[in-house]
């Protein structure tokens, strides 16, 4: 059964608002190589960087994640022991673009902030937030590869013993990067829609590579008040597009999704994951980013009643 009106618009979520982010400038990297008997250390700041480093560095390092599965990365703020852990690793892998503001507080052997050299604009207005830079460069592959060649870069400088293989594997993982590009271009190729909306302003930048419309719920963070007034903006703004599609988020509550789609024609509650983490049971299983992305794809095809 439908909820009333005025039982929606006294409904409002409030999640914690995240500071904002300060992008980390580092510090000037160590020169040192790291012997040939022993594996580098590297901790990447959470789940896609922790990908990327693992296809990238293979066997010849340890890579871990500094922020553990199933946590969501927005409003994470690292231990003294994080802090520690970081500081005493051969490379820390960031994302940058303001997503780690707690980065500045680590100083790290070799930093990499794997955004570096790319031209960032801002993220989607639809929402009514202004929070400056989306970060959310991950999403799309083709800018997914910059952080790939980043993390190559870093490790061919401090290992150039097994430069070869590092390369190697950097080149196997941007030619899949390349197939998941043309695979998303060719099954987006035709749709009855383009809008979709998401829970977070996360999709802005897959959504421009693909010419298709985001619309958030919350901004380019999903922590923050969540209004009535703004929850009564994406019911009409579903009528409207006639969309039957609101998309949630594995790491939030979906019970806001399920109070919008309950007050739209059709509506249903299906998950497009920013990838931002991803739980015990899906790492257990080895599920990586490239089987996230194919997930989304699926998914997206469905709201956006895809032919292909």
């Amino acid at each position: 059964m439908k909820q009333s009106r005025a039982a929606l618009l006294a409904i409002a979520i409030v999640i914690p608002l995240a500071m904002a982010a300060t992008a980390y400038t580092g510090k000037p990297a160590s020169q040192d190589n790291i012997s040939a008997d022993k594996k580098i250390r590297i901790i990447a700041s959470f789940y896609p960087l922790y990908d990327f480093a693992s296809h990238v560095a293979g066997d010849r390092a340890e890579v871990s994640s500094m922020i553990p599965a199933g946590i969501e990365p927005h409003d994470w703020e690292p231990t003294a022991g994080d802090v520690l852990k970081a500081g005493s690793a051969d490379m820390l892998v960031i994302n940058g673009a303001g997503f780690e503001r707690w980065a500045e507080n680590i100083s790290a052997r070799r930093l990499v902030v794997a955004t570096d050299g790319l031209q960032l604009d801002g993220g989607n207005e639809e929402s009514g937030h202004d929070e400056g830079i989306d970060p959310h460069v991950w999403l799309d592959p083709v800018l997914a590869k910059h952080e790939v060649e980043s993390i190559r870069v870093a490790l061919v400088e401090i290992d150039p013993i097994n430069a070869g293989y590092y390369n190697d594997n950097a080149a196997r993982f941007t030619a899949e990067l390349d197939l998941l590009d043309k695979q998303i271009s060719g099954e987006l190729s035709d749709c009855q829609k383009s809008d979709f909306i998401a829970f977070h302003d996360a999709f802005s930048r897959f959504a421009q590579r693909y010419g298709l419309t985001q619309h958030g719920i919350q901004g380019i963070s999903p922590e923050g008040e969540i209004l009535p007034q703004r929850i009564e903006q994406v019911i009409g703004l579903a009528n409207d597009l006639h969309i039957d599609t609101i998309y949630s988020e594995e790491l939030v509550d979906s019970r806001l999704a399920e109070v919008i789609a309950n007050e739209i024609p059709g509506g249903r509650v299906l998950v497009l994951s920013p990838i931002e983490g991803i739980d015990s049971e899906e790492q257990a299983k080895g599920i990586g980013y490239i089987d996230k992305m194919q997930q989304n794809l699926a998914n997206l095809k469905e709201g956006l009643k895809c032919t292909s």
